[in-house]
């Protein structure tokens, strides 16, 4: 298939969900804005992909999601009453959100899964290829995840997913590739052979499962419209790239980086205590207090 630029330009965010892991904290504000230290969930994927040269964002929203089209809005009460206080390096901080990128927003209407959630950008995404970001994984790597997917699209020429390896007792929770194995294409890149949306254990074709991060192609689109929705309801984007798949080769590369699912309370508290000791401000003395403290559990009956 043709497309109208080889280079990936645009970048899509689903954030639609309802975030009912972390209710009450998301009752009245979006999931994808509770902050890791003290930026959003959010930024980091979008920081993620401006570094890998994406210079367009486009975020699928729903009902109860303006925080985060705010967020990344001007806000001039904000910058004038921080440059009034002489407030410089906060001042900078928060134009550089507002003036980060070419940001678009289209409504997904009602959660019906991943793969409905890339369809409804169909229009905003036109006949190039595209990377889709899910800003709960939040991965810390470099280069960026994205721009590793980018290196081995522009090598390959055809939709790339990135996949971990992942203990065998939680691979019913992922998407997972069947890869081939005749082919060989270097360390850690292969050729998807069948995929599976949250196989049983015993019937799981590998340990490789597909995380968030993709480049895709926009013949994606008329199989996601072909793919029918699951017994819940959803169209899954791993059925839509099955569809896609016969009629295509699709590829995976296991990310190199450390990745956190702050989709789950665990994987959020795990995150805020990476990122704070990543931070040089921070580090030594927030060790020093994880070191301090003995919070005891009572054990249950």
């Amino acid at each position: 298939m043709r497309f109208v630029s080889s280079i990936v330009r645009k970048a899509v965010f689903p954030a639609a969900g309802l975030g009912t892991r972390f209710l009450p904290a998301t009752k009245a504000q979006p999931k994808e804005m509770l902050p890791l230290v003290d930026k959003p969930i959010i930024q980091y994927g979008v920081e993620e992909a401006v570094a890998a040269g994406a210079d367009n964002i486009i975020l699928v929203t729903g009902r109860g999601k303006n925080a985060i089209e705010d967020h990344f809005d001007r806000s001039v009460e904000l910058e004038t009453f921080l440059e009034a206080r002489g407030k410089r390096e906060q001042l900078e901080e928060v134009r550089k959100i507002s003036n980060m990128i070419n940001f678009a927003y289209v409504r997904q209407g009602e959660p019906l899964g991943l793969g409905h959630a890339v369809l409804v950008t169909r229009e905003l995404v036109g006949n190039e290829p595209f990377a889709v970001i899910l800003g709960d994984d939040v991965i810390d790597a470099d280069p960026p995840a994205i721009k590793q997917l980018m290196d081995v699209f522009e090598k390959v020429g055809g939709p790339v997913l990135a996949v971990e390896r992942v203990p065998m007792d939680e691979i019913s929770n992922y998407g997972v590739i069947a890869p081939d194995t005749s082919v060989h294409l270097g360390d850690g890149i292969y050729k998807v052979r069948d995929l599976v949306e949250k196989p049983l254990r015993n019937e799981a074709p590998s340990d490789l499962a597909i995380i968030g991060r993709y480049i895709l192609t926009p013949d994606i689109f008329p199989a996601l419209a072909a793919t029918k929705s699951d017994r819940t309801g959803e169209i899954q984007l791993t059925n839509g790239l099955r569809e896609l798949l016969k009629t295509r080769p699709i590829y995976a590369c296991e990310v190199k980086g450390v990745r956190h699912d702050t989709g789950n309370k665990l994987g959020f508290l795990k995150a805020v205590v990476y990122f704070a000791l990543r931070r040089p401000d921070l580090a030594d003395k927030f060790s020093a207090y994880l070191a301090s403290i003995n919070v005891g559990v009572e054990a249950k009956p």
